[in-house]
Formats: C-alpha cells, sequence, structure tokens
C-alpha cells in the first residue's frame, strides 16, 4: 500500500471555498502521479476546527472522486496549528507494487512542506572519500528530487583529455580541447547517465587516473565556467541535490541548505580502497592515501574555486558515522531551517 498526502488551505469557511481547493488538491494529486481510478483504494481527509460550512469528503465526492470510499474526520485544536487548512491522504495500490510518488501541498499549506512544494537546491561540498555522493543520493532519493552528478562531468573532461593524449595540467591545451568537448547529462530510470562524445561513460569515467585527471582539469577556469553554467541552468528548473568542491561557494551560492562533509584522511583512503576493490580494480593502499593527501592539497589550494566551506555551510564530520546516520542527520538539519 501507498499513502499520498497533499494538503491545501482555504481563504474563508465558505463551501464554494472548500470545493474549489478540494479538487484543485485531488487533481493535481492526480496528474503529477498519473493516478488512475482502479488504483486508489480510499480517500482520508481531516479538517482544522474551523472550518464548519463544508464537508471535504463530500466536495471530493461531488467532484467526480466518487469511485472510492471517502472518509474526514475533525483535526484537535492546536495553538499555533495552521488556519482554514485541509489534509488529504489517498490510500494507493499499483500493479506494479509501491513506487515513488509526489506529495502536494498548495496554497496557504506550503509552509508545512517547503522541502516539496518549492524549488530548492541542497549543496554537499567536502573532502574526496567523504562520502558526498552516497550521501546526495540518498538525500535525493528521500526527498523525490534530483541527484545532479557535478564530479560525473568533470570526470568527463578528465576522461577526454586522457583519450586525445593531453595532460589536464595543461591548460591551453585543456581549453582548446573544450571546442569539441560534448558532454551530456541523460536520466533515465531514476540514474543519471554521463554521455560523452555520444558514448555512456558512467563507468569508464569511475577509473582511478580518470579520478586524478578531473582534480587536475577541474582547475582551469575555461572548464568550471562551461560546467558551472550547465549546472545552474538544471538548478534553477528543478530541485536537487548537487555534491562537488565548490557547490555551495561558486555554483550555487544561493542554494538554501548546504552543507560541508568532512573525515578524517585515513578513513577516506580506507573507504576509496575498499570501494575500488568492490569493483575489482587492483590498488595500493598506501599509493591511495598518498593520493588522498594529494588531492586535499590541491583541491584547497586551486587559484580557481579552491575547496573550502561556503561562510553559511554546516559542516558535518563522517569519520565515525555510517551513511544512515550521515543522511539522518542532515534530514534533521535541514528540516531545523524549513
Amino acid at each position: 500500500m501507498t499513502v499520498l498526502r497533499g494538503a491545501t488551505t482555504v481563504l474563508q469557511d465558505t463551501p464554494n471555498e472548500i470545493s474549489l481547493a478540494v479538487k484543485e488538491l485531488l487533481d493535481e494529486i492526480f496528474a503529477v502521479n498519473a493516478l488512475k481510478k482502479e488504483d486508489i483504494r480510499c480517500f482520508v481527509f481531516s479538517l482544522t476546527t474551523d472550518i464548519h460550512s463544508f464537508h471535504p469528503a463530500k466536495a471530493a465526492r461531488e467532484c467526480g472522486y466518487d469511485f472510492a470510499p471517502l472518509f474526514a474526520c475533525i483535526e484537535p485544536e492546536i495553538t499555533g496549528a495552521l488556519p482554514l487548512c485541509i489534509r488529504a491522504m489517498i490510500f494507493a495500490e499499483f500493479p506494479e507494487g509501491n513506487r515513488a510518488v509526489k506529495h502536494i501541498y498548495q496554497r496557504g499549506a506550503k509552509v508545512l512542506r517547503k522541502d516539496i512544494s518549492e524549488i530548492y537546491n541542497i549543496a554537499l561540498d567536502g573532502l574526496a572519500g567523504s562520502g558526498k555522493s552516497t550521501v546526495a543520493k540518498a538525500l535525493a532519493k528521500d526527498y523525490d528530487i534530483l541527484y545532479l552528478d557535478t564530479g560525473a562531468m568533470y570526470r568527463a573532461c578528465g576522461l577526454k583529455a586522457i583519450r586525445c593524449g593531453i595532460s589536464p595540467q595543461d591548460e591551453s591545451a585543456v581549453e582548446e580541447m573544450l571546442k569539441t568537448l560534448d558532454v551530456k547529462v541523460e536520466y533515465s530510470g531514476g540514474v543519471q547517465h554521463t554521455i560523452l562524445d555520444g558514448e555512456d561513460v558512467s563507468s569508464a569515467i569511475r577509473e582511478n587516473a580518470v579520478s586524478m585527471a578531473a582534480s587536475h582539469i577541474s582547475a582551469h577556469r575555461a572548464v568550471r565556467a562551461k560546467m558551472v553554467e550547465m549546472q545552474r541552468e538544471i538548478a534553477r528548473s528543478m530541485s536537487c541535490v548537487l555534491d562537488g568542491r565548490d557547490i555551495g561557494t561558486a555554483v550555487l551560492p544561493a542554494a538554501k541548505y548546504k552543507f560541508f562533509l568532512t573525515a578524517d584522511s585515513k578513513v577516506r583512503a580506507q573507504r576509496r580502497y575498499d570501494e575500488l576493490i568492490a569493483r575489482g580494480q587492483t590498488v595500493d593502499f598506501d599509493s591511495l592515501y598518498a593520493e588522498i593527501l594529494q588531492r586535499d592539497k590541491q583541491d584547497s589550494e586551486r587559484e580557481c574555486s579552491p575547496l573550502k566551506p561556503a561562510e553559511d555551510a554546516i559542516t558535518v564530520d563522517t569519520s565515525s558515522l555510517g551513511i544512515n546516520e550521515v543522511v539522518a542527520t542532515i534530514k534533521s538539519l535541514i528540516q531545523k531551517k524549513i
């Protein structure tokens, strides 16, 4: 069973206002989630004590939502509660089993769930191996918003340089390469695919050599300008989670939620070691640890957009925390700001 939630408010306690608000709410829930009549098992409404003139369940029935049982109840009177508010829960069963759904909050009820009723961005910056990407993906899944893997875009540039026999540190050669660079981001089945020159390189860009190339190539202003323009355009159009080195400081300085993840260098090297071993790659821990330290240094000391926390970012040390604990911590901090 899947439960879809929604809420709305009315300007005044009149039958016409209540009917209009209930219809708008149900229409959007059904449209956004592509619901069918046969999916629905029942509707449950609740209403604040200042609504008397019309029953929301009756309003739903009269506007065509009469194909499943409808229930309604009065909420307890709570000091400071949102006035003239109607909440809805729709219980559904889908042929394919439970699926991701979008909850809808309209009118004055948007303040109840700003995290899903307006476009917003979550910026996750931090050191290599601090868990940014894993945490970002988990947050995007939990909030049902886009995860934009910005690092993948830079990795694609690094891979292009390697394939062209260009040193990622050769700024003039890299700038020339950008003239023919064709990087696209596609989404299929909720997964981001990175396309380089027409080829899906989502796996190839995860090689360790490409990681180092990406770190070097991302220091060039021309590369960053190209990538940042693309990232900002995506972030303006939809709510998303972005992770990288300068999301909160340079890419999306106005992001509503900013976090900086850090962890002990040896812990981060071990995480990277375990990840590469799991992929079947042969790596040496000491070499990997040295690379982590080198990457920290070059990321934090580079002239263009160096790695550092944004002034309004919250730092989270992940050294002793599991992924679920980090995600829970960040979600708790986000909720406090809503």
